[in-house]
């Protein structure tokens, strides 16, 4: 099919190359869309500069939840289920994908898509022109210009059918997720699986601290989240303990001892252990839990 249609947005043209089956998807909030995609130039010789299956590597968006190219959810939620359709965008949509790109092939590499941007934040990132270590990258990087987006749709989930990473979950989402994790991470400590567990503790205090983030610094609600974190800090810091990662051990527990003018026991007790044998690490743990009046985890 040759017929280009418009979608009501700005800059945006549709050709449908292969028509799908099925009725249009209800695209609600929290869906998630995987697909494969290639990027082309608007050029003579539709240079391609990315092509997701010659990267083995679907790609997959969560509807609403602002992703870097926002274009691509308004080309996505125009599909049906095995459609193939090839969208012209013009700069204006296309600004962001140098970086995008960026981190879709350093994962695909195997490598770590945020390094060497984990302490910059912010509107910072938008207008960083550094070198993103591709040289075609770096060409639409300094001057966005028109792209071909040739999207084949061929899942799309229920938000209620798949589990949710912490960034796509909503407010009360994250803190029904909190007491799961908690128990989660209280059992794999049972069994001394204490890396699996570190990492559930983190993921709820992180639930915590990005609800946390919306509030009013020091106000009733931020405090009774603080409360909530704390103990989950010390679970994680135990694990971390049991690891030997002293030096995290000690960044933590120090930054809840200020929080808590130095009064906290949990706190006391992790830091107390470091460079303790393993025996005397766990007597430090029940030491400090029981002047809190709590178990250690």
């Amino acid at each position: 099919m040759d017929e280009m249609y418009l979608l009501n947005v700005e800059g945006v043209k549709k050709k449908i190359l292969h028509g799908g089956h099925g009725e249009l998807p209800q695209f609600k909030d929290g869906s998630k869309l995987t697909f494969h995609f290639q990027t082309l130039k608007d050029d003579f010789e539709r240079t391609v500069i990315d092509d997701s299956r010659q990267a083995g590597i679907p790609m997959e968006i969560i509807v609403g939840k602002l992703f870097k190219i926002e274009v691509w959810e308004t080309l996505l939620t125009s599909m049906r289920i095995g459609e193939v359709a090839e969208f012209w965008c013009d700069a204006i949509h296309t600004g962001m994908y140098a970086l995008v790109s960026k981190g879709m092939r350093r994962i695909a590499e195997g490598k770590d898509p945020l390094e060497g941007q984990k302490h910059r934040c912010g509107m910072g990132n938008m207008f960083d022109y550094h070198s993103t270590g591709y040289a075609d990258l770096d060409e639409l990087q300094r001057a966005p210009q028109p792209l071909i987006f040739i999207m084949e749709l061929f899942k799309v989930d229920d938000p209620s059918s798949y589990k949710r990473d912490t960034w796509a979950m909503n407010k009360e989402e994250k803190l029904s997720a909190v007491p799961v994790l908690h128990s989660e991470g209280n059992q794999l400590v049972l069994l001394k699986r204490y890396q699996e567990a570190a990492a559930k503790y983190q993921e709820a205090v992180i639930c915590l601290r990005n609800v946390q983030a919306k509030e009013k610094p020091w106000a009733e609600d931020w405090l009774s989240l603080e409360k909530l974190i704390m103990p989950l800090v010390l679970n994680y810091c135990q694990c971390q303990l049991e690891l030997g990662e002293y030096y995290e051990v000690l960044e933590h527990t120090t930054d809840l001892l200020q929080k808590d003018n130095g009064n906290h026991p949990g706190s006391l007790g992790c830091r107390g252990a470091l460079g303790q044998p393993a025996w005397e690490r766990s007597k430090w743990w029940a030491e400090g839990a029981s002047r809190a009046g709590q178990g250690p985890f």
